[in-house]
């Protein structure tokens, strides 16, 4: 295997062609290159999709300078706003042609300070420079920024999620290849399934079970131990917000399964005292599965009893 940095960089796609994406936002996006004008844009869908990766690659194609803020650290700051972006949006371009700023993770920014004064920076400096905000939660983005960008939502239809994964499946073969990492397909597909569409997220997992040489059903059997003991750190501490987005990243996975897998492990992670309420509780939703329309907030039901009723060690 060879040696080098993280593969999500390493192998981030550096055009729009290159990109995994519906057919419909590919098209939207490779008009903005084909016309060389780039409209302020807010990307909003759910993590490691591609949101970010489009925003590169359009500046990138474009030939344009850019700068990327992070708005869930160093962005959330006032002074960042008024001094870094106000210091490169109101520069010359050496490439003599629009700049712009990435704004990662914007729904992060202050919606009280720092997003207010960005809406008056686009106007100010809208000759000169472009401004992309990336999100998963647009609904933290204030009203008078959506309405000066160009709204793009990031979604994969249920029709196209295989479509999707097989472009995917192939990019992820060629990445194995590349690091002379040997795998098996099936367990491939299963990685795949089981993230979908977080494309980052199955990339890190891959690389990081790449360390043995070999991809094969023995990480699946490793990702589900670490998957479930970070399902129960989360409950233990009764992290609502982390347990629903736990049930969200496994929703491809069959609810009976889920339910097993707490039954067999309870012993591990709950007093026992706890254990036969969790017993009942499983036994109960397990029931319900079968006839009810939603099964994702079935689980987060489930998942809440327990969390709100064991006693974990």
């Amino acid at each position: 295997m060879k040696e080098n940095f993280l593969w999500v960089e390493k192998y981030r796609p550096r055009t729009i062609q290159e990109a995994i994406l519906p057919d419909e936002l590919k098209q939207t996006f490779q008009q903005f290159v084909d016309q060389n004008n780039i409209p302020n844009l807010l990307l909003t869908g759910t993590a490691g999709i591609g949101k970010t990766t489009v925003a590169r690659a359009l500046c990138e194609e474009l030939g344009a300078d850019y700068i990327v803020i992070n708005g869930s650290n160093e962005g959330r700051s006032i002074d960042v706003l008024r001094v870094e972006i106000q210091n490169f949006a109101s520069s010359v371009s050496f490439s003599g042609g629009r700049k712009y700023v990435i704004l990662d993770e914007a729904d992060y920014l202050n919606a009280n300070s720092v997003q207010p004064a960005l809406r008056n920076f686009m106007e100010e400096y809208s000759s000169n420079c472009g401004f992309i905000l990336t999100c998963n939660f647009k609904n933290r983005i204030i009203d008078p920024l959506q309405s000066r960008c160009s709204v793009i939502d990031f979604k994969f239809d249920k029709k196209i999620k295989a479509t999707m994964a097989m472009q995917f499946m192939k990019r992820v073969e060629f990445i194995l290849n590349e690091e002379e990492v040997k795998y098996d397909k099936k367990a491939l597909a299963q990685v795949i399934q089981q993230h979908f569409p977080d494309w980052r997220r199955v990339l890190n997992e891959l690389q990081r079970y790449s360390g043995t040489g070999s991809i094969d059903a023995g990480i699946l059997r490793n990702w589900r131990d670490e998957n479930l003991v970070s399902l129960m750190k989360t409950m233990k501490v009764k992290d609502f917000d982390g347990m629903r987005k736990w049930v969200f990243e496994n929703s491809d996975t069959d609810s009976s399964a889920i339910f097993r897998e707490i039954f067999d492990k309870s012993s591990d992670y709950i007093k026992p005292n706890s254990i036969p309420g969790v017993v009942v509780t499983l036994g109960e939703y397990q029931y319900k599965a079968a006839f009810v329309a939603d099964a994702e907030i079935n689980m987060i039901a489930c998942l809440t009893v327990i969390m709100m009723e064991a006693e974990f060690k």
